[in-house]
């Protein structure tokens, strides 16, 4: 009757209470619209972060990627050592719960056997001996070490959004890397197509100039039109070596070729639905880990609360012994005992670890305020930039046409002396840019859905 009034009072102190989210925390309008100039989306568009919620092999649909993707899902340093952690503090978590279960130990810090003899006479020896065996209980009335137990679960809970978060860039950085991959091969075929243009050009002005039709230094332009052509072609060739070493390393082995297929054979989402407020709360693993360490805060301060008040244990012992001699031989003799200690003045220290511990729960608040806002932030960012590298791509491609006809035009005006070659120069170096910036604006919306599918949570199915 005396401990459950004792549960009662203290559970109305708060020392009990689970930790529920806080209703203050800022989820309206986190994402920006990303056609319509300083709009904000006040209100969640419906079927919210379906994107998000698709698994990883839905969004990237290239077998050898999706190949990739799960080789460095068992290999990757990052994350195998992230389920490491995990496991620790699934261990940590096992000795807080046996915590309530009472401790039980044989032996004492006493010797457990002697030998003595009077001075008076050493012809008499005494021997005595004892092997106890002792339990001893501490009563959790004032949840102490339930509060414990409870930060020590929600620390597990934010370890595993950890290694979900780490999962997510893992699928991501490898995504990334790989479409990076496919951008320089395809960079490197159109250059590699324009030398042979640009030495075809270079050839015809050389049998101009020897006709007498063109001065040397326009066979000179065409010549470094040439060689610019192979500098930017081993240019592309170390990026992609030094590319594919680091996708290799992502994916746990020694730098080598990556298998892949092209730029264009690639077919991802192009359509997608955000989502904004609570469903980031849920989808997010490192906005759900921020509020993990909100939620042990609030039981550490629970357990700063707890120690102001007593600590009650409660044990037995059980030693066979000859108490120093009395019994000979042996007999079993049982103790039971209570202890209670009560804090009385420590210093200070009781009152400054509370104070540290509320202080400590206002700041995982603010992080976690600013974990969610800045999901907010990432994800309108990954939409505006898939919409303008889209509309890029579209414009890139449209001039990539209309200067591939220029150059074909230019090139048979040359020839009939219709045009200078200045003209065929310009007219070729034009085009060149314009497929780069093509293939580059193709790579970059890959990337911005990459971006947009960590944004939202994804990656960790």
């Amino acid at each position: 009757m005396i401990f459950a009034t004792a549960a009662l009072l203290m559970s109305s102190c708060g020392l009990y209470n689970k930790y529920e989210r806080p209703d203050n925390v800022n989820t309206s309008g986190l994402i920006r619209d990303a056609v319509v100039d300083g709009d904000t989306l006040a209100v969640a568009p419906q079927d919210t972060a379906s994107f998000g919620n698709l698994p990883w092999r839905s969004v990237f649909t290239d077998p050898q990627l999706q190949s990739l993707i799960e080789q460095g899902l068992q290999k990757n340093t990052n994350l195998l050592n992230a389920a490491l952690t995990v496991k620790m503090y699934e261990s940590i978590l096992m000795a807080s719960k046996l915590a309530f279960l009472p401790a039980i130990q044989i032996g004492s810090t006493q010797p457990m056997g002697s030998l003595s003899t009077l001075y008076t006479d050493p012809s008499v020896k005494t021997k005595s001996y004892s092997i106890p065996v002792a339990a001893s209980w501490t009563l959790d009335l004032f949840g102490n070490i339930l509060s414990k137990k409870r930060s020590t679960q929600m620390k597990l809970l934010g370890y595993k959004d950890y290694q979900m978060a780490v999962r997510a860039q893992v699928i991501g950085g490898i995504a990334n890397a790989y479409y990076t991959l496919l951008m320089l091969d395809e960079q490197l075929r159109i250059v590699n197509e324009m030398s042979v243009m640009a030495k075809e050009t270079w050839e015809m002005m050389k049998l101009q100039h020897q006709l007498g039709r063109m001065r040397s230094t326009s066979v000179q332009s065409a010549e470094a039109a040439y060689l610019s052509t192979l500098t930017q072609a081993n240019d592309f060739r170390r990026q992609i070596r030094s590319t594919e070493n680091a996708l290799s390393l992502l994916i746990g082995q020694a730098g080598q070729q990556i298998p892949r297929s092209t730029l264009h054979e690639q077919s991802l989402p192009t359509e997608f639905s955000t989502g904004v407020g609570v469903a980031l709360l849920q989808n997010r693993p490192d906005v759900h880990n921020a509020e993990m360490n909100l939620a042990a805060c609030f039981h550490d301060v629970q357990t700063a609360r707890s120690q102001f008040y007593p600590t009650i244990t409660i044990g037995a012992s059980l030693a066979f012994t000859n108490q120093n001699g009395t019994f000979n031989p042996g007999k079993w003799l049982g103790t039971l005992f209570g202890n209670l200690t009560q804090p009385i003045f420590m210093r200070g220290a009781l009152v400054a670890n509370l104070k540290v511990s509320k202080l400590q729960y206002e700041q995982a608040f603010n992080n976690w305020q600013n974990a969610i806002l800045k999901a907010g932030n990432e994800v309108s960012n990954a939409l505006v930039n898939y919409n303008g590298y889209n509309a890029n791509a579209i414009l890139e491609a449209q001039r990539v046409e209309v200067l591939t006809k220029n150059v074909e035009d230019t090139r048979a005006l040359y020839k009939s002396s219709g045009s200078s070659y200045l003209e065929v120069l310009t007219a070729q170096q034009q085009l060149l840019t314009a497929q780069l910036n093509k293939a580059a604006a193709e790579f970059n919306k890959m990337q911005t859905v990459v971006s947009l599918y960590t944004a939202l949570g994804g990656g960790g199915k």
